[in-house]
């Protein structure tokens, strides 16, 4: 039997004036190890999700520098990543991205870094990974400012999610670090398409692809399926978002890639993860809302085991009541089944990812709780 994971825990207590949150986590890390990682003159990566304008239920700044000030104590050069977003919003370049976090609270002065979009300014600056046991992906297209660090960080806000059941750590880590190709390999089974009806046949998609793929018909594009080889790169440039993605694979099968490209951001470097199960909203932050959570808050959780900590930060949101007002309750949803993460998606299956992670040697399942 393998040997079970250590996942460090504290509640969000702060009865007293001797220690705030922000320090209590640093105390939670620092007890799970994190003190331990070699990072004197080390680029680290902390990625983490900024929020997309109008969602309200993303991690605040102050968690971020609680995290950058660990770093930076240790010698560590940190920074804020996340890569840019495939569907249309407020995250979908570098630019936008950075204002919205801005926006949201993520400045230099309030977190102590900067931020580097992970797959630069248009969302295709990428690394091609080799997914070693990788059943659907071989090479995944990871954010080049992502894999260049030197140590890799998670904080990640714990959540439900509409198409994987739960965002966790290695959501955070497989859909988070994918380029925007990379991305769009995760949520499709085949490849992008234009809208005729947005396409002003402007031809930017035709000269950037490699593959003479789009093509331009009565000043509107269309792209040979059969010559496309699925890379993104016209969804980047399309200036009035014509060139879409179906967003189609199967929730299963989307959560087994999203393992796969955990394994190759996670592979062959130093990694450590941290999430903050508060304000669990059903959906993703990548959501400009956010509903009303369906659980009261239950607490930090740290591990380098990325597996045994969404394990975890689900047992946990299982475990606790479901919150009345919540979707939880909304008629032809079932608060009482036991698995809150599955009432408010029951068309998903978060085990998926972790059985998937498991067998690729990500991690374990089976963890040992110490409460701090």
């Amino acid at each position: 039997m393998a040997e079970k994971a250590k996942v460090y825990f504290a509640d969000f207590r702060a009865p007293s004036w001797r220690e705030n949150l922000p320090q209590k986590l640093a105390r939670l890390m620092m007890t799970a190890g994190f003190g331990n990682i070699d990072m004197d003159g080390k680029y680290v990566a902390i990625k983490m999700h900024f929020g997309e304008p109008g969602n309200l239920a993303y991690l605040r700044p102050n968690w971020a520098k609680a995290v950058v000030d660990l770093v930076k104590a240790q010698g560590g050069k940190p920074y804020l990543t996340d890569c840019n977003t495939l569907y249309v919003g407020g995250r979908k370049n570098a630019l936008d991205h950075i204002e919205s976090a801005y926006v949201n609270g993520f400045t230099p002065y309030s977190t102590g870094c900067h931020i580097l979009i992970g797959d630069g300014l248009k969302g295709h600056d990428e690394v091609l990974v080799p997914v070693e046991g990788g059943e659907y992906v071989k090479e995944a297209k990871i954010g080049r400012a992502v894999m260049d660090a030197d140590v890799f960080v998670t904080l990640t806000h714990f959540k439900g999610h509409e198409q994987t059941g739960m965002g966790g750590c290695l959501k955070n880590i497989g859909m988070g670090c994918g380029s925007r190709a990379g991305k769009m390999e995760m949520h499709n089974a085949g490849k992008p398409f234009v809208h005729q009806e947005d396409c002003i046949g402007c031809g930017a998609c035709v000269k950037i692809c490699a593959h003479d793929a789009p093509h331009i018909t009565d000043r509107r594009a269309s792209i040979d399926q059969d010559k496309c080889v699925g890379c993104g790169r016209c969804l980047a440039v399309c200036p009035k978002d014509a060139v879409q993605s179906n967003n189609d694979e199967a929730p299963a099968i989307l959560n087994k890639k999203i393992a796969e490209y955990s394994k190759a951001v996670v592979d062959g470097r130093p990694c450590f993860h941290v999430s903050l199960v508060r304000d669990i909203s059903p959906c993703c932050d990548c959501h400009g809302e956010n509903d009303a959570p369906i659980t009261p808050d239950v607490g930090m959780f740290a591990s380098f085991d990325p597996v045994a900590l969404d394990q975890a930060c689900a047992d946990a949101v299982n475990a606790q009541p479901a919150l009345p007002g919540s979707v939880l309750f909304d008629e032809g949803y079932d608060c009482t089944c036991g698995d809150n993460l599955t009432a408010a998606h029951t068309n998903t299956d978060w085990r998926v990812c972790l059985e998937h992670a498991e067998k690729l040697g990500l991690g374990t399942r089976e963890y040992e709780l110490v409460e701090i």
